[in-house]
């Protein structure tokens, strides 16, 4: 291998940054973790290789084999054929960066689509070409507030009902900057109404997720209104099946609505690629992070399409851009495109309708059992908590045993919901699959 750099290089290098050697970059990372010894076994032929990977693969189950109540930001929806089918076409799936219009007129045109139809979805103008997770894209939100009010103001309010890993995920971009993080700490029993008297004059932006962490669905049409009389943004983090059937952000007064667009046509996958959603209004166009597609009209005076306000990220003035993150996998951003597409607004609407009707079936059923009580008498969606007789741990792996993979344990988040389930339903789920649920809890309740 090839390597330019002399050891005068390295020793120049490592006098700019301050060290002595090399391994003193690496001295946060834990003594035990540097150099791991690696038990690796034996080199395999690749027929042995495969019959080995089978077999592992066997011993899993998945979402098609289990009736699944686990969402908590990742959810089993169904994903019509036909969107695997598009995206697998040779001119989208080896397709890449669209550097050339005059050569990338299809990713191009694909992308604008789905800008297009986000921005409609979330009732927003401008839609960027996307960000890695909904994660990325709260996080993003935050960098772009503070760069709005240039430093003058530095506080950013997160309700707690927030997904607890986009505020973790918050918290590592903030770590090393002067954004202050307050809210985590207030009542999560009080609403968004709980987050008021900490917004004040040094507030940047606050934080609220539609639906909650939790379910729960909030108007925050007055609370924009708050946040907007104290000169703060507010951000959004949405649930966009939802956005099929309920008020868009837009429509509420929200400044920035950014979300996990895993459930418009991708599949779990244990975990990724999934695709940030991330969109604002037309004022905050220039601080907004990533590839912005327009369209515009060639010499010809035919429609075409053109990258804007790139430039300052890719190209030249880089120290303008609020964040370095260009681009999302553009294949993830092309399938949920082909989804919503596929759907339309009435199928996207009759998708949102069968997740909140059978969720609230669900709930129904389960608050009737003894020893089960739901957390929240507010409106919810598609996921709502329930208090159980015992652990979440024990009693899922009680559902695992009669084929039901269960809720998301709230207790490792949230301490005071030790003993509460978050359970998502979509429509996905089978009345027979309710059912089920509902009696193998009840199996628990009776003892």
């Amino acid at each position: 291998m090839f390597i330019p750099h002399t050891d005068a290089d390295r020793e120049a290098m490592l006098k700019v940054i301050g060290v002595e050697k090399l391994e003193d970059l690496f001295q946060v990372v834990p003594a035990g973790c540097r150099f791991p010894e690696l038990d690796i076994p034996a080199a395999m032929t690749e027929m042995e290789a495969a019959a080995e990977l089978g077999a592992m693969a066997a011993v899993n189950e998945s979402t098609q084999d289990l009736a699944c109540f686990l969402g908590a930001g990742a959810y089993h929806h169904y994903t019509p054929a036909a969107v695997d089918a598009i995206i697998r076409r040779g001119e989208y799936l080896t397709a890449y960066t669209p550097y050339q219009p005059e050569l990338s007129q299809g990713t191009l045109q694909a992308i604008f689509e789905y800008q297009s139809l986000i921005a409609a979805l979330t009732g927003m103008d401008v839609c960027n070409a996307s960000h890695y997770d909904g994660a990325t894209a709260v996080a993003e939100a935050v960098n772009m507030a503070y760069a709005n009010f240039r430093g003058k103001r530095s506080k950013v309010v997160l309700s707690p009902a927030l997904h607890p890993q986009y505020r973790e995920t918050v918290r590592t971009y903030a770590a090393s900057t002067p954004i202050k993080l307050v809210g985590e700490e207030t009542d999560l029993s009080a609403g968004p109404e709980g987050l008021l008297p900490l917004i004040d004059l040094d507030t940047a932006l606050v934080v609220v997720q539609y639906p909650d962490f939790l379910g729960r669905i909030y108007d925050y049409t007055k609370f924009a209104g708050e946040v907007h009389a104290a000169g703060a943004l507010l951000a959004v983090s949405v649930n966009p099946i939802a956005l099929g059937m309920l008020k868009t952000p837009g429509e509420m007064g929200a400044d920035i609505v950014t979300g996990e667009g895993q459930s418009l046509g991708i599949p779990l996958s244990f975990g990724g690629p999934y695709l940030g959603l991330f969109t604002t209004r037309k004022e905050y166009v220039r601080k907004m992070a990533g590839r912005l597609v327009g369209e515009t009209v060639d010499t010809r005076g035919q429609k075409a399409y053109v990258l804007t306000l790139t430039a300052r990220e890719q190209h030249i003035r880089r120290e303008k851009a609020t964040s370095n993150i260009c681009s999302n996998q553009g294949l993830i951003a092309l399938a949920s495109a082909v989804y919503l597409s596929l759907l339309g607004k009435n199928g996207l609407r009759q998708v949102s309708e069968l997740c909140y009707h059978k969720a609230h079936y669900a709930a129904q059923q389960i608050a009737t059992l003894p020893g089960y009580s739901l957390w929240s008498s507010g409106l919810f969606f598609n996921e709502f908590v329930i208090q159980c007789p015992l652990s979440v741990n024990e009693l899922n792996q009680h559902l695992l045993d009669h084929g039901i993979l269960g809720g998301y344990d709230l207790g490792q988040d949230y301490p005071a919901l030790s003993n509460a389930m978050l359970i998502a339903v979509t429509e996905m789920n089978t009345r027979e699959d309710i059912d089920l649920l509902v009696e193998v809890l009840s199996e628990v309740s009776n003892g």
